[in-house]
C-alpha cells in the first residue's frame, strides 16, 4: 500500500478505556462469562447486545459465524463504540457455513442434502438477486455460494451443466423443496469432506436491523462470505458490512471479500417503495424526495470514514452507496476483482458506485480488475477525487448526470478507456490519462443539482456536453479531446501536454503536442508493490509558464453556480502532487508528479 492512515490500535482502545468498558471475545470463551479478558464472551454479538457508547469491544483470534448485529452507537466522534480485532491476530467473521457429508456423485461432482432448518429463518438457495436495474441475463440467480478453501465456485444455470465433464470453471447447482436442500458441486480432485467446504448461510456479516446506528468503528478485521442483495439506488441497499442509513462510521483495516453482490454499502434504508422505479430517472427522484423527508441531511447521514480496506471479490460493487455516503471520506483503499465473473448485468456495478456523493473525498485509492473502476451517478456535488490509482479496468471512471462541481486530480488512469462523461461541471488536474475519454453530446434526463455542501435540492436541469476543465494533464495515445469542439456549453482548456498521438481540443490554445514522442508508459508488479516507467521530457516544465490550480482559477460549475472548494467551503489550492510534494507554485509540473526528473523514469506508486 502506498500511503499508511494511522489507525493506533492500542492508543485508541487506551483512550477509549478511560471512560468506558472493554469487554473481550474469543471463541474459547462463553457468553455466560462476564466479558473479561480472562473470561470471554464466545460471539461477538453477546459484547454487541451490551456495548455502551465509549465501549470498546476486542475480538480475539478465530472464525466467528455470525451475523453481528449492533443494537446502538455511539454518542459522538470521541464517544463510539469500537469493534476492533486483536491487535496482531487474524479475526474472521464469516457469512458462510462448513459442510461436511458429501455424497459423490460421479468423478468430480459430490451433492449433499441439508434440512432447511439449517438455514433457519433465510436460505440463500431460494433467495434470488432482482431488483431496479438488475439484468439476470436470461437465467436465475441466488445468493447463495459455495466455497472450495475459500474460494468460490460458479453458480451453474441448471444442474445438467454441473454434471456435464468438468471445465476450467468449476460449478455448483442448488435445489430446494418443502423440507430439503440439495446443492451439487464440482470438486476436481478433491474430496471435499476433507477439505474446507462452506456454503453461504448468511445475508449480510456486519449490518444494524435499523437505521440511525451512529459512531460505530469496525477495524482489523477479515469480513468474507454473505449472501447479499442486489443493491439499487431505489432500495435499502445491503452490503456485508455497512451503516445503514446512519452517521460517522469508520470501516478501517479490514478484508472485505466475497459478496455475492456489495462488499461496504454506504446506502439507502427501505422501504415500500423499494425496487419499484421502473428503472426511471423520474423513479429515483422520488427516492430522492422520500429519503430528504426521512432524514437525508447533513446533520443525519453520513460522515464516514472507509480507509485502508482490501475490497475484492464482489459481484456488483465493492462500495455502494445511494445517498447515504454523502459527506464521507474512502481513503487508502485497494479495490479489486469487482464483477469480473459476469454472472448477470445491469446499472450499478463498479469498484465504487455512489448517487449522491456530496462533498466525498475520494483519495489514495488502488482500483484494479473491476468492470469499471468508479461511478458518481447524480449530484456529485462537492466531490474530490485526488491521488488514485486505476489500472486493467473495463473503465476507469464514469460520471453520469452530474452537474458538478466536482474535482479529479492527481489520478492514475491507466487503463484502454479511462473516462466516459455524461455529466458537467467537472475539472480535470494535473492527471495522467492513458485511455480513451468520452464525453457524451446530450442527456435529457432532468437531475437535481443541490445547494452548496447540503443535500437540498436547488433544481433540476438536463446534461448537455461542457463546462469542464482540463489544465495541467498528461494525456497518452488514445485521448483525444476534439469531441468536445462542439460542445454547446463553454469548456477551458490550458497547459496539457499531448503526447503519442493524444489529440488536443480547439479551445486550448497553443497545446503542447508531441507527436512521435514514445512515453514508454507500462506498470510493473513487484512483490512489493507497483512501479510506473514513464518517460519524462524536463523541457515540458520550461516550455511555458502553468498556473497553479486554485478555486479562484477554476471558477464556478455553470448549472449550480457553485465554486469548486473544500467541504467546509474554504478554498482550494491544487499545491502537492500523487505524493504529496508541494507543487512549484510559480510553474507546477503537469502531470501527476512534480519535478519528477527527466528521460526514463521508474516510480514506485504504490
Amino acid at each position: 500500500m502506498r500511503i499508511a492512515i494511522g489507525t493506533f490500535f492500542g492508543l485508541v482502545a487506551f483512550a477509549a478505556t478511560l471512560y468506558g468498558t472493554e469487554f473481550h471475545v474469543a471463541v474459547s470463551g462463553s457468553d455466560s462469562n462476564p466479558g473479561a479478558v480472562a473470561a470471554p464472551f464466545r460471539t461477538i454479538q453477546r459484547a454487541a447486545d451490551l456495548a455502551q457508547p465509549g465501549d470498546v469491544i476486542t475480538v480475539h483470534q478465530g472464525i466467528y459465524r455470525e451475523r453481528v448485529i449492533p443494537p446502538r452507537g455511539g454518542e459522538s466522534d470521541a464517544k463510539r463504540i469500537i469493534y476492533q480485532a486483536a491487535p496482531g491476530e487474524k479475526v474472521v467473521i464469516t457469512g458462510s457455513e462448513p459442510v461436511k457429508n458429501w455424497v459423490k456423485v460421479q468423478n468430480g461432482v459430490w451433492k449433499v442434502t441439508l434440512p432447511n432448518s439449517f438455514f433457519g429463518s433465510f436460505n440463500p438457495y431460494t433467495n434470488l438477486i432482482h431488483g431496479d436495474w438488475f439484468n439476470p441475463l436470461g437465467r436465475p440467480h441466488h445468493t447463495g455460494a459455495v466455497y472450495l478453501n475459500g474460494a468460490w465456485l460458479t453458480e451453474a444455470a441448471t444442474l445438467e451443466d454441473v454434471l456435464k465433464p468438468l471445465g476450467t470453471t468449476a460449478l455448483w447447482f442448488g435445489q430446494v423443496d418443502k423440507t430439503n436442500t440439495t446443492i451439487w458441486a464440482q470438486f476436481k480432485g478433491v474430496n471435499p469432506n476433507v477439505q474446507r467446504a462452506e456454503i453461504n448461510a448468511r445475508q449480510t456479516v456486519f449490518y444494524p436491523k435499523k437505521t440511525g446506528i451512529n459512531f460505530i468503528t469496525v477495524r482489523g478485521f477479515t469480513l468474507e462470505d454473505a449472501a447479499t442483495p442486489w443493491a439499487p439506488p431505489t432500495a435499502e441497499q445491503i452490503g456485508l458490512i455497512g451503516p445503514h442509513w446512519s452517521k460517522g462510521w469508520i470501516i478501517e483495516s479490514n478484508v472485505v471479500r466475497y459478496s455475492i453482490c456489495s462488499g461496504i454499502s454506504l446506502g439507502k434504508y427501505g422501504d415500500q417503495w423499494d425496487n419499484t422505479s421502473g428503472n426511471t430517472a423520474g423513479g429515483y427522484v422520488l427516492t430522492i424526495e422520500r429519503a430528504l423527508t426521512n432524514g437525508w441531511t447533513r446533520e443525519n447521514i453520513g460522515h464516514h470514514v472507509v480507509r485502508d480496506n482490501i475490497i475484492s471479490h464482489c459481484e456488483q460493487a465493492g462500495i455502494v452507496g445511494s445517498l447515504g455516503g454523502a459527506f464521507s471520506t474512502i481513503a487508502g483503499n485497494t479495490i479489486h476483482d469487482i464483477h469480473v465473473r459476469n454472472w448477470f448485468s445491469g446499472a450499478e456495478m463498479a469498484g465504487i458506485k455512489l448517487h449522491g456523493a456530496v462533498d466525498v473525498q475520494i483519495c489514495h485509492n488502488h482500483i484494479y480488475r473491476t468492470c469499471l473502476g468508479l461511478w458518481l451517478d447524480w449530484m456529485a456535488q462537492g466531490t474530490r477525487i485526488s491521488g488514485n490509482l486505476f489500472h486493467d479496468n473495463g473503465r476507469d471512471v464514469f460520471v453520469e448526470v452530474d452537474h458538478g462541481p466536482f474535482l479529479f486530480d492527481n489520478n492514475l488512469f491507466l487503463s484502454p478507456a479511462s473516462l466516459a462523461s455524461r455529466s458537467q461541471g467537472g475539472a480535470y488536474v494535473h492527471n495522467l490519462f492513458a485511455g480513451t475519454i468520452g464525453a457524451n453530446s446530450f442527456d435529457a434526463r432532468q437531475t437535481p443539482f443541490l445547494q452548496a455542501h447540503s443535500t437540498a435540492v436547488a433544481g433540476f436541469h438536463d446534461n448537455p456536453r461542457g463546462d469542464d476543465r482540463y489544465y495541467n494533464n498528461l494525456f497518452v495515445q488514445r485521448a483525444d479531446l476534439r469531441q468536445y469542439d462542439d460542445a454547446p456549453l463553454p469548456v477551458w482548456m490550458g497547459s496539457n501536454v499531448f503526447l503519442d498521438g493524444a489529440k488536443p481540443s480547439k479551445f486550448e490554445k497553443n497545446p503542447l503536442v508531441e507527436t512521435n514522442f514514445n512515453p514508454a508508459l507500462r506498470l510493473v508488479k513487484k512483490a512489493d508493490g507497483f512501479l510506473l516507467q514513464l518517460k519524462f521530457d524536463k523541457a515540458w516544465i520550461g516550455d511555458r509558464t502553468r498556473k497553479l490550480l486554485t478555486t479562484a482559477l477554476l471558477g464556478k460549475a455553470a448549472i449550480p453556480d457553485v465554486p469548486y472548494e473544500q467541504p467546509d467551503g474554504a478554498p482550494l489550492r491544487i499545491d502537492t502532487d500523487y505524493f504529496g510534494k508541494a507543487r512549484d507554485e510559480a510553474n507546477p509540473t503537469p502531470g501527476p508528479f512534480e519535478n519528477p526528473g527527466n528521460g526514463l523514469l521508474m516510480l514506485k506508486i504504490w
